[in-house]
């Protein structure tokens, strides 16, 4: 069966050519005889990978010297609550940014640990704008402010960082971490699920300024502690050790492309065909405020629902896989990650051209 072009917004597409070196690798990793699936991740074959994976990021995202990269278990997620735990300090209070489920989901596991005061909210209409802040939105005696970048269900990103002043900044970058070039030192903790651009699902980045390390609530269990894996290297435990193998190769494919930033202008391009589409189309129509639109994730309805599931239906037969949108949303949602080719969001654009001559 031939590939299909997958548009899921997770878990998403791959290179292939780092698909193609693990299908080459996969029962003898640089002439060890055995698996990275197998092998100790004590073995000098994985220190290799794991250090050769951290320097990459480093590397492709410029992050400064007082940060470590840390490579966890437990998908983003888990940073809900490890982000408070180890935040909190004595203040015990966080502003948040709330542009859609995860931050929702975020906001409600931090008021297990602290007081969380929601700064802003886009949740009036059904998220599909990035809420205004300036530097005096934000409570200066928070231990820290907490946005969600990309917004994957919705399709919303942040055009530029708010400035939260000497408040530390902790961002979900789940669905845009690689996908334009981004200014670590104005963060204070980062973190990311895999499955968008970094590899399976499975380990999550997580990059924090070294002042950040070491403030854990008493009652942290140590799995949850930052120090804990910042002190063993993100091996205090065996680490999602074959993930972090694809991670290393994705981030040499994205060196191979020429960085990050040349990545960000692919994907600006593939994003604005399909915008230009959606504007321009009498029968399909994007569901977001044009000044915030996302890179990564492309919602858009037909007029009816009996519209939108024949879309869903036949682009299926057509080899445009996971279309459909999510629950809360609707209609449809093209996720054109890093590893979606330029051939594929042609492809969908010129079957939904062929839908609406059918059904205009």
């Amino acid at each position: 069966m031939a590939r299909v072009y997958n548009f899921s917004a997770g878990p998403s597409m791959l290179p292939e050519a780092v698909l193609r070196r693990a299908a080459d690798e996969m029962l003898d990793y640089n002439g060890s005889g055995q698996s990275v699936m197998e092998m100790s991740h004590r073995s000098s074959f994985y220190e290799e990978i794991i250090r050769g994976a951290e320097n990459l990021l480093i590397e492709l995202m410029n992050i400064p010297q007082n940060y470590h990269v840390l490579f966890l278990g437990g998908g983003a997620s888990t940073q809900f609550a490890m982000v408070p735990l180890n935040l909190a300090g004595e203040k015990k209070k966080a502003d948040y940014v709330n542009t859609g489920a995860w931050s929702k989901k975020a906001i409600a596991e931090a008021k297990r640990y602290l007081s969380v005061r929601v700064v802003a909210s886009s949740e009036d209409k059904n998220f599909t704008y990035i809420p205004y802040l300036d530097k005096n939105s934000f409570d200066p005696d928070a231990s820290y402010v907490h946005i969600t970048t990309n917004n994957t269900i919705f399709g919303t990103k942040y055009r530029a960082v708010p400035d939260t002043g000497e408040i530390p900044l902790v961002a979900d970058m789940s669905s845009n971490i690689l996908s334009e070039d981004c200014d670590v030192s104005k963060f204070g903790l980062i973190y990311a699920g895999a499955q968008k651009n970094i590899g399976p699902a499975g380990v999550t980045v997580v990059i924090i300024r070294d002042d950040l390390v070491g403030n854990a609530l008493d009652f942290t269990p140590t799995m949850l502690n930052y120090k804990t894996h910042v002190d063993n290297g993100s091996m205090f435990n065996t680490p999602p050790a074959y993930n972090i193998y694809i991670a290393k190769m994705v981030f040499e494919w994205i060196k191979e492309q020429g960085g990050v930033g040349e990545i960000q202008k692919k994907n600006e391009f593939k994003a604005q065909m399909l915008y230009n589409f959606l504007d321009d189309s009498k029968l399909f129509r994007g569901t977001v405020v044009k000044q915030d639109r996302s890179l990564m994730n492309v919602p858009f309805v037909l007029p009816t629902e009996e519209l939108n599931k024949e879309f869903i239906k036949k682009s299926s037969e057509n080899g445009l896989v996971n279309l459909k949108g999510h629950r809360s949303v609707g209609g449809m949602r093209a996720s054109i990650y890093n590893a979606m080719p330029l051939d594929g969001v042609k492809k969908l654009i010129e079957f939904m051209k062929e839908f609406e001559k059918t059904h205009a």
